[in-house]
């Protein structure tokens, strides 16, 4: 991609004489910082096609670099730049159904359903593209709009918010950082959801802690779910310790009760199901196994989080469960196979008069 140099010019004007809104702590500073977020992106090589998604990613950095550069009350709010840059001129977003927004975007929750994607002019594009020139263009936005605070900036840019933010839900920080589900903590509310998501696979080491199942393509996509123990509706728990890596069918089962752990870190299954059990998948062939933990102990599924799921959630214990948790308790693993016979032989005749 050959960057037009002659075009440098009349975007440096254009990003030094942004349109902001003027509020009692005066000017709004929320474009130019999307602006650097930007660029940071290009940077790092996190953009690499003119297509800007919104993710739980660009919109922590966002914050971090609103943090670091805004000393006013202005709040980091990131829905406002990323709809109203599209006045500047060399910004477009695009809507999911394919046709201009004929609301308004007054929150975060509407501009991620309605907006599919953000784009960049071309020339601003190829631009971007050039280190350079992405240089020069970093530099005037912090010139023009942070000069007092541009050099501490500089100084400290080290993703203080990301780092501090994924320490808490690694369950590595004592800070607190619940927050109540309102309109005000929408872009917050994304952000840990987004990271909940990538950070309970990779404490697992993206395996299923149940089946032991573990994939992860060449195109780093994997097939392992971050399952909240207590749903985050309830508990606002979004911790990886009320978390477990789950392969899709298992997360479901899960959800729905089919399956729990035991207090010895076991798997239950319900005696609510009934299957064939001649399929190497069968739910049933997965009880008594131990789970699979994550590394570090700071990483386990909570107890109490646990135990709410088997008292809430989890089916019931019918016969076979109770009679696999007393042998556990009572005579250790030398039963497993002995029980794991019964339980054949439970569920061939519970099936056979299905």
């Amino acid at each position: 991609m050959t960057a037009p140099a002659a075009a440098l010019p009349t975007y440096l004007k254009k990003l030094t004489h942004l349109r902001q809104g003027v509020t009692k702590y005066g000017k709004a500073p929320h474009k130019p910082i999307l602006l650097l977020t930007f660029i940071e992106l290009f940077e790092k090589g996190e953009i690499t096609a003119n297509k800007v998604y919104i993710s739980p990613e660009l919109v922590a950095l966002f914050k971090e670099i609103f943090a670091l550069l805004v000393k006013t009350a202005h709040k980091a709010d990131f829905f406002f730049p990323f709809y109203h840059l599209s006045g500047e001129g060399f910004w477009t977003i695009r809507t999911r159904l394919g046709v201009p927004l004929q609301v308004y975007i007054g929150n975060f929750n509407k501009l991620h359903e309605a907006v599919d994607y953000g784009c960049f002019s071309e020339e601003l594009y190829a631009l971007l593209h050039r280190k350079e020139h992405r240089d020069v263009l970093k530099t005037a936005l912090l010139d023009r709009y942070f000069p007092d605070t541009k050099n501490s900036y500089l100084a400290i840019k080290q993703g203080s918010y990301i780092q501090n933010l994924q320490r808490y839900l690694l369950n590595e920080s004592t800070a607190s950082y619940a927050l109540p589900e309102s309109a005000a903590n929408e872009e917050e509310l994304f952000i840990r959801g987004g990271l909940f998501k990538k950070l309970v696979p990779q404490v697992y080491n993206h395996t299923c802690c149940m089946s032991g199942m573990r994939l992860v393509s060449s195109h780093g996509y994997s097939m392992i779910d971050a399952c909240h123990i207590v749903p985050f509706s309830l508990s606002k728990d979004d911790k990886v310790n009320n978390g477990l890596a789950l392969c899709p069918n298992l997360h479901r089962a899960f959800d729905r009760g089919l399956v729990s752990v035991s207090e010895k870190l076991r798997i239950l299954v319900s005696d609510a199901i009934a299957e064939d059990l001649t399929n190497a998948y069968a739910l049933l062939h997965l009880r008594g196994k131990t789970l699979t933990l994550p590394f570090g102990e700071k990483h386990f599924p909570s107890a109490a989080n646990l135990a709410w799921h088997r008292e809430q959630v989890f089916k019931g214990i019918g016969p076979m469960n109770y009679i696999f948790a007393l042998f556990l308790k009572f005579c250790g693993k030398r039963s497993l196979m002995f029980l794991w016979l019964m339980d054949m032989m439970f569920c061939r005749v519970c099936f056979s008069h299905w």
